[in-house]
């Protein structure tokens, strides 16, 4: 998968971040008494967002390196793609994220604790918690990490995504209310379209087309999965 699809689906998907992540980050603790370390604690939280984002991206790239060592690699690439796919013609909430009652209370538990804390590691763990949370965007880009069938390659397409949300949750822990609800809106439009955006370009890498970087020769003699993003 192309680093870029990633980038794309955490910028334009990050209006959906500020919805569903956007009262925690409103709540955030105030860290010193100056404008920079308030800033900085804010990046810290995003620090530790794009650290689980990096975590993630390290288990499934092995996971997708396991499938490619078994030559599966294009049909978990077809089965993702579909799978996205699907979730947007059936489901207009693909991307609110299922409920896992018992480890999302845990992670809520924690959070509370660590909401009451004023120190940067606070907020380090407040956004490496968030980053567990259940969210659609962030399985989707857990599929395209899959589809690297590597595992630097797939911590690196997480930590792209993760760097792509980035922009917006900076931007309403620092602004909070006052960022404008039309711009979240219009960004809100297109995260359909870039969700369809992964879910074809998986479509088409399981496609063993022969085409490089759009759709390599996956079951090539000798490929072994690692082939470019």
């Amino acid at each position: 998968m192309e680093l870029w699809t990633a980038f794309l689906l955490g910028l334009v998907g990050s209006a959906h971040c500020a919805g569903m992540c956007g009262p925690l980050a409103l709540v955030l603790p105030v860290t010193g008494r100056t404008r920079l370390t308030f800033f900085a604690g804010r990046v810290a939280y995003n620090l530790g967002r794009v650290f689980t984002y990096a975590l993630l991206g390290l288990g499934f790239g092995l996971l997708g390196r396991t499938f490619a060592l078994a030559g599966w690699q294009r049909w978990v690439s077809l089965t993702a793609g579909g799978v996205i796919l699907a979730g947007l013609f059936l489901s207009p909430r693909f991307a609110a994220g299922v409920p896992l009652s018992q480890g999302v209370n845990w992670l809520k538990s924690r959070l509370g604790r660590l909401l009451q804390h004023r120190s940067f590691g606070a907020m380090v763990g407040i956004g490496a918690l968030n980053g567990f949370l259940p969210c659609g965007l962030v399985y989707a880009a857990c599929a395209g990490a899959i589809a690297t069938g590597s595992v630097v390659a797939g911590m690196e397409y997480m930590i792209v995504f993760g760097l792509g949300t980035v922009p917006m949750m900076l931007t309403l822990a620092l602004a909070g209310q006052r960022l404008q609800l039309t711009l979240r809106f219009k960004l809100q439009r297109l995260i359909p379209v870039s969700l369809a955006l992964v879910g074809v370009l998986l479509l088409l890498r399981g496609m063993d087309l022969g085409i490089p970087y759009l759709s390599p020769a996956l079951s090539a003699p000798g490929n072994s999965g690692s082939c470019c993003h």
